[in-house]
């Protein structure tokens, strides 16, 4: 189905596993909502589309994964404390250090300056802090969702971690929605 809709007149059975994880197919009627993105799998109808574009449900849930990978995790919001600090002492000790070189260093004084200056800024870089996090977030919500499981926001799975059971409302949640024998 391209988009939400109600069945005006006729039958089928429609797959609406992608979804609502429901590995069986739902039998639908007149009068019955269609999800969009869902299978039509057998029979014939007409149905009225209700909601288009942004408004159908998985465009919204397209949106809850995008809003949670940018949000940020309470250990971001941290770590942009603790950046915000510590840029400006970084910068102060590798102008210190310039300041140090270029007039108690060796000749040429300018280039020995500028390479400990450079050097303190690479190897003091608060980057890695700044950029691991957030890509953490990206990464850990995008492969979420690429295995169907939509993370709210960023604290949630940061939060992840403690949890210690999982209840399961039904029979082939964890499937692939099709029946087989091994």
């Amino acid at each position: 189905m391209p988009v939400d809709g109600i069945i005006r007149e006729g039958y089928s059975s429609i797959d609406e596993s992608m979804i609502t994880g429901e590995s069986i197919p739902l039998e639908k009627k007149a009068g019955d909502e269609v999800i969009g993105a869902s299978i039509n799998k057998t029979g014939s109808f007409k149905f009225e589309a209700t909601r288009v574009g942004k408004d159908t449900t998985l465009a919204q849930i397209i949106r809850l994964v995008d809003e949670a990978q940018g949000s940020k995790a309470p250990i971001q919001r941290l770590a942009d404390v603790i950046a915000s600090y510590f840029v400006p002492i970084v910068i102060g000790i590798a102008t210190i250090t310039f300041i140090v070189w270029y007039f108690a260093g060796p000749s040429p004084a300018l280039t020995y300056a500028i390479l400990n200056f450079v050097a303190v800024l690479i190897i003091a870089c608060p980057c890695a802090m700044g950029l691991a996090t957030p890509t953490a977030i990206i990464v850990g919500t995008g492969k979420g969702a690429e295995h169907g499981v939509l993370i709210r926001s960023a604290e949630t799975l940061e939060r992840s971690h403690q949890i210690r059971a999982v209840l399961l409302d039904k029979t082939g949640t964890l499937t692939q929605g099709e029946p087989k024998v091994t």
